[in-house]
């Protein structure tokens, strides 16, 4: 079976948030540089996953970058062409798909639910979280169930003096 490296990418504050709400753009309180970041590495990959509620913040494509977008709602629509592709399959069937048709980096972009099924699937072979200098104090995290995953830290890349953007390997046993 073909394999393929599916990286998490995420952008939380420092009390481990992604979000005040549902609707909360990240793009309102994250760094310029974590923008940069984050297009840098879903042009290298090429491959994104995101749940229809993340997708509906930009509701667009991305130049140069597939998007498989997950939704619950069976025949949904899909007025963007090829370059998106609306998806409901489990995650580890869509993993398996997309390796039997070549892809060989996935990028997976949120938001809880999608984050949540993918680590509990335990497909997800990276992390890459970006700390920003900001506290909400309550809001949506990261994942919204229980998982139990080990990880090891691999590297911090400095995106300023204040952005920090953790890479974890998650340990698969």
């Amino acid at each position: 079976m073909k394999s393929i490296k599916v990286t998490l990418i995420a952008a939380l504050t420092a009390d481990g948030y992604i979000g005040q709400n549902d609707a909360h753009l990240s793009t309102r309180w994250t760094s310029r540089e974590d923008g940069a970041f984050f297009a840098k590495v879903s042009k290298e990959i090429g491959q994104m996953v995101l749940g229809s509620k993340t997708f509906a913040t930009f509701n667009r494509k991305l130049s140069d970058r597939k998007m498989y977008v997950y939704s619950s709602r069976v025949g949904v629509e899909n007025p963007h062409g090829n370059e998106i592709e609306v998806v409901s399959e489990e995650p580890a069937s869509l993993v398996a798909r997309l390796a039997e048709e070549g892809v060989e980096e996935l990028l997976i972009c949120g938001g809880t639910s999608v984050y949540t099924m993918f680590l509990q699937a335990g497909v997800i072979d990276r992390l890459l979280l970006t700390y920003e200098p900001v506290i909400f104090g309550d809001g949506v995290r990261l994942f919204n169930a229980p998982v139990d995953v080990n990880v090891r830290l691999t590297k911090v890349y400095d995106l300023s003096d204040q952005t920090k953007v953790h890479e974890y390997e998650v340990i698969h046993e």
